[in-house]
């Protein structure tokens, strides 16, 4: 008889020791209206870890003041300690361990509201700012690169268990890995080894910078969801030359462009009025008028990333986080059967920050999020409950 690991059972992760395999996806809190860790931001995150999980992923910590997507996003400082220590402190308290998400925007980057100018691995325009984006030379490729293993540093002087890199959602290195945005013609682009060179040479610096003091996740696409784009075909190659590299602890599978096709990762409900409201003119005349044909709806389904994920469990042998759908008992045994050694949840926690210590107690207990997605254009807006898987 086949057995499967019990996702409340504690389970190790690199270096580490989490007290169950269920992980409190990033998703931007919009809680850091300084850049900076606020009580509203550590309470954000102490729910969670009160509620069961067994570590709970601040999102999103930039690794540059260019890297964030706007203004009011954390980057990774040294003012940024003191309030990142706390935090990690009030995670702990609970049992929980401590994730920092780390990445550069890059192309989906706000210069509007950073003041910065946005990067990408070729021009091309933003529909959020509705300016041109300037191609990353490669002085800024070497230096965004450093700044992960700068970050990672500040992460682990801030008392963080574990990083994640973000390698998705066509943010800076994921834009480098799509065929659409990534139309260099040096060494960084053409071939999907040229492409993955960014992804690669960040984990590796991340790697130098913390060794195995931290566990280190790093966040795949594994589908942009938009013709031309990165596909599951190259993320499985990704994946493996990432395993090659011994430069990770685990993969976190996800999909979809925050630039390009930000629907395509939840699944559900398309709320166009909301995200028109959210966002300042030009924008909002824009999506009141052409927002059906640019945000898609998906159906939800649960577990809605495991026929891709399958793929990539298949090609390799590093631990791997499910994502995407995971709101029941039911879906983490299926997990664990199929061979993933965590989940990660999100929006369901987002509506019950103690959903973890409810399903624990009673198997058969529903999540009550109805994958609405009127959580995502907060992120806009400033309000409370907001979303980036």
């Amino acid at each position: 008889m086949t057995t499967h690991p019990d996702v409340f059972a504690p389970a190790t992760l690199g270096p580490i020791t989490l007290r169950n395999r269920v992980i409190k996806s990033a998703t931007f809190e919009g809680r850091t209206p300084d850049a900076l860790v606020t009580d509203e931001l550590i309470e954000f995150h102490r729910r969670p870890a009160a509620g069961g999980v067994g570590m709970s992923t601040v999102a999103y910590c930039a690794v540059a003041p260019e890297g964030r997507t706007e203004r009011g996003q954390l980057w990774m400082r040294p003012d940024a300690v003191p309030g990142l220590r706390r935090l990690t402190d009030a995670i702990h308290a609970e049992g929980a361990a401590a994730s920092a998400q780390l990445g550069h925007a890059g192309p989906v980057a706000n210069e509007k509201s950073t003041g910065l100018p946005a990067l990408a691995p070729s021009r091309s325009f933003n529909p959020l700012s509705m300016r041109m984006i300037r191609s990353a030379t490669t002085a800024d490729i070497t230096r965004i690169t450093a700044a992960h293993g700068t970050a990672a540093r500040i992460a682990v002087e801030s008392g963080f268990d574990a990083v994640e890199i973000h390698f998705g959602h066509n943010y800076f290195a994921s834009a480098f890995l799509s065929p659409k945005l990534n139309r260099r013609t040096d060494s960084y682009g053409g071939s999907l080894e040229n492409r993955a060179r960014v992804v690669r040479d960040v984990a590796r610096t991340v790697r130098d910078a913390v060794g195995g003091r931290v566990a280190i996740l790093a966040k795949l696409n594994m589908d942009d969801g938009v013709p031309g784009g990165f596909w599951l075909d190259e993320a499985i190659q990704v994946a493996g030359l990432l395993e090659h590299d011994g430069s990770v602890d685990a993969l976190e599978l996800t999909m979809g462009s925050s630039l390009l096709n930000p629907m395509y990762l939840f699944k559900g409900d398309a709320p166009v009025r909301e995200f028109a409201a959210a966002m300042p003119q030009p924008v909002r005349l824009g999506v009141q008028l052409l927002g059906k044909s640019m945000i898609h709806a998906y159906p939800y389904r649960d577990l809605f990333m495991l026929e891709h994920a399958r793929q990539i469990r298949a090609a390799v042998t590093l631990p791997l986080v499910l994502l995407g759908g995971v709101t029941d008992r039911a879906g983490m045994d299926t997990a664990m059967a199929e061979g993933f050694e965590f989940v990660a949840m999100a929006r369901a926690l987002l509506r019950e920050p103690d959903l973890v210590n409810r399903i624990r107690s009673e198997s058969r207990t529903q999540s009550l999020c109805i994958h609405c997605n009127k959580c995502m254009p907060t992120i806009f807006s400033g309000a409370r409950c907001v979303l980036v898987e």
